[in-house]
């Protein structure tokens, strides 16, 4: 008997045709606007990964025709320093989209600084305003990562109305915000967590399942229902034995490939669009400059 193996949902390819559309968009409006969109993604400290991220959006905003006004500061740099760069740039008539990109080092409170954000400049879509519009099912500048999610679906074309979908992890930047997002899609939505108990249980009843929590390779094939649809939003490094280091999500890939419909790779599933989704926000609070 043959091997069943999910179908890839490919967040590279619909993140490429994404850039494409946004990339004509920007040509179409630069004329109207007089400039190109601006984003200004502000990192704090030395984290690899952080620095990958932020090459990578830098590269994609080239491709696409946003002018980036990154900012890179010393680890020790203070809270009054970092609000005093936000307040400038919210009143920078070239910068259409402000990011912090996270982790920040301990000494500052991340939360306090997104609030610094003017809301239609809070591309990440984590200001409390931008939260409360996404809650109340307003337009409004959407979570990168869980938009994301949303738009490769329904790329798809998978169906979420009466669905059973399960979300794994609960953080402001997807668990709670993917959530809002699939409830809106008219999915029933559970909710779990490191404190769930018998979660293979609630996994195994999802129609959608969303992993959002970190740690690797935690989704085995017994953990989710013959058909499902997975997404796999965990990017963990890890090394292996000979020292090369690698990218994994919170699925056992090759395992639940065998039991799933639709399977999202790592890498190259759901980063890709996140940053997709970071640029088409910044090309929204951009086009609503030209509207004005």
């Amino acid at each position: 008997m043959e091997t069943k193996t999910a179908q890839l949902l490919d967040g590279k390819a619909l993140g490429l045709k994404i850039h494409e559309q946004l990339s004509t968009k920007i040509a179409q409006l630069k004329s109207k606007v007089g400039r190109t969109p601006g984003l200004a993604v502000l990192m704090v400290g030395d984290n690899p990964a952080s620095a990958a991220y932020v090459r990578n959006k830098e590269r994609a905003c080239t491709k696409v025709g946003i002018t980036s006004f990154n900012r890179h500061f010393p680890t020790e740099t203070s809270f009054n320093e970092l609000q005093e760069v936000i307040h400038n740039l919210n009143s920078d008539e070239r910068v259409d989209g402000i990011l912090v990109q996270l982790p920040l080092p301990p000494h500052l409170d991340a939360v306090a600084l997104l609030h610094q954000i003017a809301p239609e400049k809070d591309v990440d879509g984590l200001h409390p305003l931008n939260l409360g519009k996404l809650l109340r099912g307003e337009p409004g500048l959407r979570s990168c990562t869980p938009a994301g999610v949303m738009r490769l679906l329904q790329e798809y074309s998978i169906s979420l109305e009466g669905k059973q979908a399960v979300v794994l992890g609960r953080s402001i930047l997807v668990g709670k915000p993917m959530s809002m997002m699939l409830l809106a899609a008219n999915a029933t939505v559970t909710m779990a967590h490191s404190r769930t108990q018998n979660l293979q249980d609630i996994t195994k009843n999802a129609d959608i399942l969303v992993s959002a929590v970190g740690i690797p390779q935690l989704i085995t094939a017994q953990m989710v229902k013959e058909g499902a649809v997975v997404v796999d939003v965990g990017i963990n490094r890890i090394t292996d034995e000979n020292g090369k280091s690698r990218l994994i999500g919170d699925v056992r890939f090759d395992e639940v490939a065998t039991v799933a419909d639709y399977l999202t790779p790592v890498p190259g599933g759901i980063g890709p669009m996140t940053v997709a989704m970071l640029l088409e926000n910044t090309v929204s609070s951009y086009q609503l400059t030209a509207n004005s």
